[in-house]
């Protein structure tokens, strides 16, 4: 994640960069028309509010201001929420989707079970997750990110760990996909969809 503080230098140009095509983007539609018409959906790390941004009554949560900007400019029927994943300004049980695209891997990773919990917290008896992880576990920090002057980290835990911290959260695991996207460089991702089990 950027460094608090600096994250809205970054913001404009972390949402010119991002992909508008591939692999990940067809989960992520396949996921979204899977949960219905009228499924309330918390976009969590929301970011400019793309690609999830759907006909769909969403919830976008990101710590960033200047994210969420952009999330009001380019997800007009979405409403937006600034918080923190780990502590969702979100009431009990309310959505029936919450998806993390992108954004778990800039979390802590002592953090990520927190965050997890925080998912089923907010979801419905039955509700799903969508989120990616790496496929196995790496941090790292870009000082200088997209040539911005800001610090980008990483913080990833990996699939394996990642399916246990669902399971723990109370999910049984539906889904699961790996593939190549580009962010920094050619890399793969594990996709993983949980369903809640209360």
């Amino acid at each position: 994640m950027p460094v608090h503080g600096e994250d809205d230098k970054a913001a404009a140009t972390h949402a010119s960069e991002r992909s508008t095509d591939g692999p990940g983007l067809v989960i992520l539609t396949q996921f979204l028309d899977s949960c219905g018409e009228s499924a309330r959906i918390l976009d969590a790390g929301c970011g400019q509010g793309w690609p999830v941004d759907r006909e769909l009554p969403t919830v976008g949560v990101d710590f960033s201001r200047a994210q969420l900007r952009g999330a009001i400019e380019n997800a007009s029927t979405a409403s937006v929420v600034q918080g923190a994943m780990v502590n969702l300004p979100i009431s009990d049980g309310v959505f029936d989707a919450v998806t993390a695209y992108h954004s778990l891997i800039h979390i802590p990773t002592e953090q990520h079970q927190a965050v997890i919990e925080e998912f089923a917290r907010v979801l419905r008896p039955g509700g799903r997750v969508l989120l990616i992880e790496g496929i196995g576990e790496w941090s790292g920090t870009n000082p200088d990110w997209l040539d911005t002057g800001v610090e980008m980290q990483w913080h990833i835990a990996g699939a394996k760990a990642t399916r246990a911290q669902l399971v723990d959260a109370g999910f049984t695991i539906t889904d699961e996909w790996t593939v190549s996207e580009t962010l920094d460089g050619d890399e793969e991702w594990v996709f993983l969809a949980g369903r809640l089990d209360n």
